[in-house]
């Protein structure tokens, strides 16, 4: 099975062997960088225990990476950021306030402010990242075209800090690697001629030499060994990666998707 988290570590390993340094984005952000690196970033979108093994893997292997919390209590869980804090891992706001605001820049600027206030109780939080918000016509980096996230002492969002061009991006999203098809959001230039569908096609490439030397790895919170969760999670991610095809041509089963997914992170 892929995306598990005996899946997660052999990718590690495999990255290790090769001689690839692991560096956190802030460090990225600040020109700390290495000639082969991988920036390892997490998307707590949910299922917020899921981090901490994914943490404990990571922290067994000498590894810090950074997790990005969202507001929501599907992901904001003070005790689980705390953990993964404690073993000496980077927290990010993973910031949606443009969508959750229906645009009205002014609002989702000042609950920008105070969503990241609450984060840096736990930590000096120094990155973010936006939520893709699939379902929603605003796109959370537009509130930067107004406003400016260094004032508020950040050095660094993924989307405008890092040149594509030169960094591999990889992400998980969909259950996939090759998801960013389906991705209404989560993309990013891709001038290196490679795509890849599952874990092992990538420690393929990494033990052939083919992956390129400087790369970030987004890795959502669902990888799982527990065949349960990871049965629920490959079959909603396939039904989702359908109707995201569906909904890009039909008004109606968009309207439906996006009615959905809000009901989902209200009332779960």
């Amino acid at each position: 099975m892929d995306f598990t988290i005996k899946k997660y570590r052999q990718l590690l390993i495999s990255l290790q062997k090769e001689g690839y340094e692991f560096i956190t984005f802030e460090a990225y952000c600040l020109g700390k960088r290495r000639p082969k690196f991988v920036i390892l970033r997490h998307d707590v979108d949910e299922m917020a225990g899921n981090a901490l093994k994914i943490a404990e893997v990571e922290s067994q292997l000498g590894i810090i990476s950074t997790f990005f919390f969202r507001i929501v209590k599907q992901s904001n869980k003070p005790e689980v950021i705390r953990e993964i804090i404690n073993m000496g891992h980077q927290i990010g706001y993973h910031y949606e306030d443009l969508a959750t605001t229906n645009g009205d820049k002014e609002l989702a600027y000042a609950n920008f402010q105070k969503n990241l206030a609450y984060f840096r109780e736990f930590a000096p939080i120094k990155t973010i990242c936006m939520h893709g918000s699939s379902t929603s016509e605003f796109d959370n980096r537009s509130l930067w075209k107004t406003y400016d996230y260094r004032d508020d002492g950040i050095v660094g969002e993924p989307y405008f800090s890092i040149d594509f061009n030169e960094v591999f991006y990889l992400t998980d999203t969909g259950y996939c690697w090759d998801g960013y098809k389906t991705a209404v959001r989560d993309t990013a230039p891709n001038n290196f001629n490679l795509s890849f569908h599952t874990t092992d096609d990538i420690i393929q490439a990494i033990t052939e030499g083919k992956l390129p030397a400087q790369v970030m790895i987004l890795a959502h919170t669902l990888w799982t060994d527990n065949l349960l969760k990871w049965l629920f999670v490959f079959f909603r991610e396939k039904i989702r990666n359908s109707i995201k095809r569906a909904s890009r041509n039909n008004a109606f089963v968009k309207k439906i998707y996006s009615g959905l997914v809000k009901l989902y992170w209200k009332n779960d």
